[in-house]
């Protein structure tokens, strides 16, 4: 695009600085919108989102109202006039009048293939359901949450190694690689958006905490991988033992599932130096654990650690809830 646009950004988490990065490159970003500093940590103490720190970074002035349609807030973000308003992760939703207000286009970028994972935590559900693709799309936006006209995609195949984390990445370098074409294609007309199909909709729900607990009585160790891999760091997969007479929360970092090794389902065991979780169909192989209140370790040191308090081997886990 040869001509510079008048771009407002909206975003907050670091997912969002990829794309930051790159039309603050290419366009006169006029101000950045982010979530207000949160308190984090044991001491309370507040910190900036990454968006914002990169805005102050790059010279831009930044804008953290807890809600835009606070008195004020509104006009403050008409007299910008923007070409377009570019919304990365920013979490609030906006109302009709500032979608409206940008000349040439309120601009989501989504990280699912749309319209599959509309919501909160798209990449963690494309794992969570074994999907062996996802990506980003470019989208128009609507009142109603990402279900805008689509505009442009770009895929990266899932791979059995890959963690949210991982996936995160990707696709947040995509979002980056995506944005410019986009604006670039709005601006000049050769760009028409596609109206989603509602029938193949997907809607990837908020994630909680009672996620967290690996059920091997109801899911398969590929199943369970996927939930490792899914949801590490938050909020995590943990399985319950009982030692000495305690309950005891051990979480799973890094596991990988044994196909090919058979075992009672909720049944931790001991096979040639590996620890297992025996599940519907295969077992686990629990590779990196953490007990609570240590550091994580590797499988050799935990097994060494229970074999020092007298604990043998099998165990079974007590079951939690899970609604993943």
């Amino acid at each position: 695009m040869s001509q510079r646009k008048r771009v407002v950004f909206m975003g907050t988490p670091q997912f969002a600085v990829p794309v930051l990065q790159k039309l603050a490159g290419a366009h006169d970003v006029v101000a950045v919108y982010s979530q207000p500093d949160r308190p984090v940590g044991r001491g309370l103490e507040l910190q900036a989102p990454p968006v914002k720190l990169e805005a102050i970074r790059l010279g831009i002035p930044v804008f953290q109202p807890q809600k835009l349609t606070l008195p004020g807030e509104y006009e403050r973000l008409a007299e910008l006039a923007p070409d377009f308003i570019v919304v990365v992760a920013y979490g609030q939703i906006l109302k009709r009048n500032v979608l409206d207000l940008p000349k040439l286009g309120c601009v989501n970028v989504h990280a699912s293939l749309l319209p599959r994972w509309r919501g909160a935590a798209p990449i963690q559900w494309s794992l969570l359901a074994g999907d062996s693709v996802t990506g980003v799309t470019t989208m128009l936006m609507a009142e109603k949450l990402d279900a805008g006209p689509m505009l442009l995609k770009a895929e990266t195949p899932i791979t059995l190694e890959d963690t949210s984390s991982s996936l995160h990445d990707r696709l947040s370098q995509l979002g980056a690689d995506l944005i410019l074409p986009t604006l670039q294609g709005l601006a000049d007309g050769t760009l028409q958006p596609e109206v989603q199909d509602e029938s193949f909709v997907t809607f990837a729900a908020k994630l909680n905490k009672e996620m967290e607990f690996l059920r091997p009585d109801q899911k398969t160790a590929a199943e369970l991988d996927r939930q490792v891999r899914a949801l590490n760091p938050w909020p995590g997969t943990s399985i319950e033992v009982e030692l000495h007479g305690k309950r005891e929360r051990i979480r799973i970092r890094q596991a990988k599932p044994r196909v090919d090794l058979p075992g009672t389902a909720g049944s931790l065991f001991e096979r040639a130096g590996m620890l297992c979780l025996g599940t519907q169909a295969g077992a686990l192989e629990l590779t990196v654990l953490q007990q609570e209140g240590r550091k994580a370790s590797d499988v050799s040191q935990f097994l060494n650690g229970l074999k020092g308090k007298g604990v043998s081997l099998p165990l079974t886990i007590h079951l939690g809830t899970d609604q993943s």
